[in-house]
């Protein structure tokens, strides 16, 4: 088929993936001279024809607009069939990154924690993807990227389930859908988990052992037993079996997920112990620091000393004055009061539901690299509304619970507490836990 021309306008030149619903090409858009992606739809027993998959997949991933979701840019028909054309993304599933060797917790939650993002705000939405798995995330340039909606499904559609026939990969079906039951929000959280636990292990966590046993027999493990325990997880071992509780009321939310993993990863990447550096270094560094130290010692000391009027007696104060204690120059700069957090937080809401780029500002350097789906979602609130708000200043949190319109979701509620720093004076997001 290479060469062949789709539409009047697009040249398949190679093909680089095939699913369970179609084939996936590279192809040139003669009209706008860039490289795109075209799934060729079939038909699957059971589910509805491939035209109205497509059409399900471009209108979902078009509603959610998010960096990390694979981007659909038109649905066309020819003679040879209906193609999805998507944006081309220069990278491997996920799958195939970890067939040589499995990714350290570090490098998984950095992969997945925009991926968490992504679902995040397609709950939000009402959107649940159905089929989250690792050869359904493209990791590329510019960070993994979540695709294939054909089976997801939005608030107002019909359930995709006909009787006797269960949709999504088996291996990672969360125990609800495998034996039969409706796809949640909390169910893409268990595929997510398991997501996880093949990124950590290279396999996913209900492998067959038998191939002859068929995808039956991996349905019925998840069904019945336990998730399997991961060794090596390290920081990631507690979120697993969460993710992958049975009880879909005892797993996480996305957003949950989300943050644990950004803020975990985030972590990782700033934090070294001294058992970390090597011993030559350490006595180096030792050294290095003990003669900048000094330094400044005597520095702080000359200052002191050949300062006017430094020797601070009586004498050399105003009259009426009195030393300054280190206790007292702290009370001085003392923490924020909570009407002050609260002011924040209610302006920083107003702001970034009107110019989600400044609201972006309001955060930390690293807590604006974790929100990688920020614009996508302020951009779509409207009418934000406070409807209770309190603060701890000891803790420099501020928690409210305020009410939105969502674009294209109606009016929504939400808790949400905002963990808050102080640079310079001026108060910065450092996180932010919804639920």
């Amino acid at each position: 088929m290479t060469n062949q021309r789709v539409a009047g306008r697009y040249t398949l030149q190679e093909q680089i993936g095939h699913g369970a619903h179609g084939a996936v090409w590279a192809a040139y858009d003669e009209v706008l001279g860039r490289t795109v992606a075209l799934k060729r739809l079939g038909t699957t027993a059971g589910l509805d024809d491939g035209e109205e998959r497509a059409e399900r997949e471009a209108r979902l991933a078009a509603q959610l607009g998010h960096p990390n979701v694979v981007a659909v840019y038109d649905l066309v028909t020819d003679d040879g069939g209906t193609w999805l054309v998507m944006e081309r993304v220069e990278g491997q599933p996920l799958s195939a990154m970890v067939r040589e060797a499995p990714l350290s917790p570090d490098d998984a939650a950095r992969l997945l924690a925009p991926v968490a993002d992504a679902l995040t705000q397609a709950h939000a939405l009402g959107i649940v993807h159905r089929d989250v798995k690792p050869s359904n995330i493209l990791a590329g340039p510019d960070g993994a990227k979540l695709t294939d909606f054909g089976i997801a499904r939005g608030s107002g559609d019909a359930t995709l389930t006909r009787t006797g026939l269960v949709t999504g990969s088996p291996a990672y079906l969360a125990p609800e859908v495998a034996l039969g039951g409706q796809a949640t929000a909390a169910s893409d959280v268990w595929s997510l988990g398991a997501t996880i636990v093949h990124l950590l292990t290279g396999r996913p966590p209900y492998h067959r052992d038998d191939l002859d046993n068929g995808p039956l027999a991996v349905v019925y493990r998840i069904a019945h037993e336990d998730p399997p325990a991961v060794t090596g997880a390290g920081w990631l071992a507690p979120l697993l079996p969460r993710t992958m509780a049975k009880d879909p009321q005892a797993r996480p939310t996305m957003a949950e997920v989300r943050d644990q993993l950004a803020r975990t990863a985030s972590t990782a990447d700033h934090t070294m112990t001294l058992a970390a550096v090597p011993a030559a270094r350490r006595s180096t560094g030792v050294v290095v620091a003990a003669v900048a130290a000094a330094v400044v010692l005597l520095l702080v000391v000359a200052f002191l000393v050949l300062r006017p009027g430094g020797d601070d007696t009586p004498a050399a104060r105003e009259p009426g004055s009195s030393p300054t204690t280190p206790t007292e120059t702290s009370s001085a700069a003392s923490t924020p009061t909570a009407a002050e957090l609260e002011q924040f937080a209610r302006t920083y809401v107003a702001t970034a539901s009107s110019d989600p780029d400044r609201g972006f500002t309001m955060l930390t350097p690293s807590y604006q690299a974790r929100s990688t789906g920020y614009s996508g979602f302020w951009g779509s609130v409207k009418k934000p509304e406070i409807l209770e708000i309190s603060a701890d200043p000891a803790q420099m949190t501020v928690t409210y619970r305020y009410s939105y319109v969502l674009k294209g979701g109606g009016r929504r509620t939400e808790r949400v507490t905002l963990f808050l720093v102080d640079q310079g004076g001026n108060l910065l997001i450092d996180n932010a836990v919804s639920g």
